[in-house]
């Protein structure tokens, strides 16, 4: 026979739960949501360990340099600048001045020294288009070694950033932009269902969405950085192509990791893309300033080719691409690859991860 329900079971109810401090914090911040504060916290010390130990003591490193120079002059000077302290520069003789600009603007070498052997100034070719902070530190090292040969320089840039992107940077900003849409595009399609897709179909789906996600991103970013604000010149179809391979790299990357270890997958994706990724992208300073570790995983990771790509296609006639643009392809291939893999290997929605979001 049923009964009238009083309103005293909720009280009962609650009288029967543990009141004490301790019952309620572990009332108001579950096991899950404690580990997750604590790989939070990880992140943000990596994140600050990660930019710090980038950025806080940018120096030069082994810089390529072209020297330009009668031939027993040459090899004096280039052993001379071998061996200066710190080793800032990696000289190697040019046989001429012409041939060095083609290296500099073929991205081969960041600077060349053209040595005029009938008076006391030569003549040192940049490209700030790489970035004014390493055409920076080249004139500042190869105007000390020259000044203590009692000789002087005269800087020509033969690779000049645009005047409404001085500093190189619009298109480390760019790219930047284009990997956090892809992340993030991802991600809401993650959390919109479950971090790990139930079936091959819905991976499929997943990608194909991304597929076109990517492409008006891509332009997106292009047409704003380029005829709107003028900040970035070359190609706007080949900022667009590049553009949409970066976001669709980032975006499988993460449903790879998703599929991996659930909505932990993103805090992965962020440990590669932000917190390693963004310090060692050679954006604010080119590889030759960075310490060896971030020099290293810098042109392996999307941020890093990404920037180096739009440099190119930027400021270089979109020389030196090949090898940024098979990075950020073999990171799309791969991430679509292992996010149909782990598709096809779950079993229904009992398959599911109970620690992923669903809204």
């Amino acid at each position: 026979m049923a009964t009238a329900d009083d309103g005293t079971r909720g009280i009962r109810d609650e009288d029967t739960r543990d009141r004490s401090f301790l019952g309620e914090v572990k009332d108001a911040v579950s096991g899950r949501a404690a580990l997750l504060m604590i790989g939070v916290l990880a992140l943000t010390a990596l994140f600050i360990a990660s930019y710090a130990g980038a950025f806080h003591s940018p120096k030069p490193k082994d810089v390529p340099l072209a020297v330009v120079a009668p031939q027993q002059m040459g090899g004096q000077l280039v052993e001379r600048l071998d061996k200066l302290p710190g080793s800032p520069l990696d000289p190697r003789t040019a046989p001429s001045e012409a041939d060095a600009t083609r290296q500099i603007k073929e991205r081969d070498i960041d600077g060349a020294l053209i040595v005029d052997p009938r008076g006391s100034t030569d003549k040192l070719l940049v490209a700030s288009g790489s970035g004014a902070s390493l055409s920076q530190a080249v004139e500042q090292v190869v105007t000390q070694a020259e000044k203590a040969q009692k000789r002087t320089v005269q800087v020509q840039d033969v690779a000049p950033a645009d005047k409404d992107d001085t500093r190189g940077l619009s298109s480390f900003y760019l790219v930047v932009g284009w990997c956090v849409g892809g992340y993030l595009c991802a991600a809401i399609l993650a959390i919109s269902f479950g971090a790990r897709p139930t079936n091959l179909k819905r991976a499929v789906i997943r990608l194909g969405a991304l597929a076109v996600y990517s492409v008006f991103t891509g332009l997106a970013g292009a047409v704003v950085i380029g005829p709107i604000l003028g900040a970035l010149p070359g190609s706007l179809f080949g900022l667009w192509g590049l553009g949409a391979l970066i976001v669709f790299a980032v975006g499988a990357a993460t449903f790879a990791f998703q599929a991996v270890a659930g909505i932990i997958g993103i805090g992965l994706t962020i440990l590669l893309v932000v917190i390693a990724g963004n310090p060692s992208a050679g954006g604010a300073y080119p590889y030759p300033l960075l310490p060896d570790f971030w020099r290293a995983i810098g042109p392996a990771l999307p941020p890093g080719a990404g920037t180096w790509a739009a440099r190119s296609i930027a400021y270089f006639h979109g020389n030196a691409v090949t090898g940024p643009l098979l990075v950020l392809s073999a990171w799309a291939v791969a991430g679509t690859v292992l996010t149909l893999v782990f598709a096809s290997l779950t079993k229904g929605r009992a398959a599911v991860n109970r620690s992923e979001v669903r809204q």
